[in-house]
């Protein structure tokens, strides 16, 4: 009896040994899928949800529309208090042209003094008119141009003021355009814009739900390319290195495999336990390395979850 059982214990080592070295494949994992969460940006309430789950949807498409009636009338209300403030500042143009007026009217009588001092000078040269008299019109021209000058540094002084008030009018405008700019970023954000090309798996709101900044929305994967995340042996590492080429099997009918073929991306540094879910060849508190292979998906026969064989060196039989 004994030896019955002594030769059943080496037949099933035997047989466990036999499978061993027919393996057909290096290393086994499960399929994954770069995911992004898009969240809420602003607190509002959706008004437009123009995704499902299970769409298709491009990059850089309006996903989400969250209520901007709030802020549009906050925006309003800057707005209208930025022209109450442009309807202060003051106006030194009119000022100016009535000074310039005033000086059209000097030089005119200037010039006009100017022609009867011409002729006084002949009369006085003839001695047919008193020198007092052209003494008069020379006074009169002196006082006409330093009028003319007097006008002239009053429009510089008008300027000037006018221009220090409304400096400071104007300066209450910075703050209230940073204002305008706040709320605009604010309204831009209510539009939640798609950040990447793929699938949507899952929605966590729905339209008219009221979401709060950083509730996620909805989830999104590419699954145009799916990654294989497997665990090797510490034997096997000097096999594989990053940008190597290998093949990639998932189940297919009849008990046989279909092929793709997949680019290692990642190979990591540390070594870790097996993980409960992986079946590796030996015990499992062996030491593995995680990798993670990149296997383009056009048709979409992979699926998040799937198991998925390795092979660097054998193909499947």
């Amino acid at each position: 009896m004994t030896s019955v059982r002594l030769y059943f214990f080496l037949f099933i080592l035997n047989f466990i040994s036999c499978k061993k070295q027919d393996s057909k494949f290096d290393a086994t994992g499960v399929f994954e899928a770069e995911e992004f969460i898009v969240s809420a940006e602003t607190a509002g309430k959706i008004v437009a949800m123009n995704v499902d789950q299970g769409d298709q949807i491009e990059k850089g498409i309006l996903s989400v529309k969250i209520d901007t009636t709030s802020l549009g009338l906050q925006l309003d209300q800057v707005l209208a208090s930025k022209k109450a403030l442009g309807k202060k500042t003051f106006q030194v143009e009119p000022q100016v042209r009535m000074i310039q007026d005033q000086i059209k009217v000097l030089q005119a009588q200037l010039s006009n003094l100017q022609k009867e001092k011409n002729r006084f000078e002949d009369l006085v040269k003839a001695e047919a008119a008193p020198k007092k008299q052209l003494d008069d019109i020379i006074a009169q021209m002196d006082v006409a141009a330093k009028q003319i000058q007097v006008s002239r540094q009053q429009i510089l002084v008008q300027q000037s003021t006018v221009s220090t008030q409304n400096r400071s009018i104007l300066s209450e405008m910075d703050p209230i355009d940073k204002r305008v700019e706040q709320i605009q970023d604010q309204i831009r954000r209510c539009s939640v814009i798609n950040p990447v090309s793929g699938t949507v798996l899952t929605l966590y709101a729905k339209e008219n739900e009221v979401v709060a900044p950083g509730k996620a929305i909805y989830k999104i994967a590419d699954l145009q390319t799916m990654t294989l995340k497997a665990y090797v042996q510490g034997p096997q590492l000097n096999q594989i290195h990053i940008g190597q080429e290998v093949s990639v099997f998932i189940d297919s009918s009849n008990n046989q495999y279909q092929e793709f073929k997949g680019k290692i991306k990642w190979v990591s540094e540390v070594a870790e336990f097996t993980p409960k879910t992986i079946m590796t060849q030996d015990e499992r508190n062996n030491l593995v390395y995680a990798i993670k292979v990149e296997v383009p998906n056009e048709k979409k026969l992979i699926k998040m979850g799937m198991y998925g064989e390795l092979s660097w060196n054998s193909q499947a039989k």
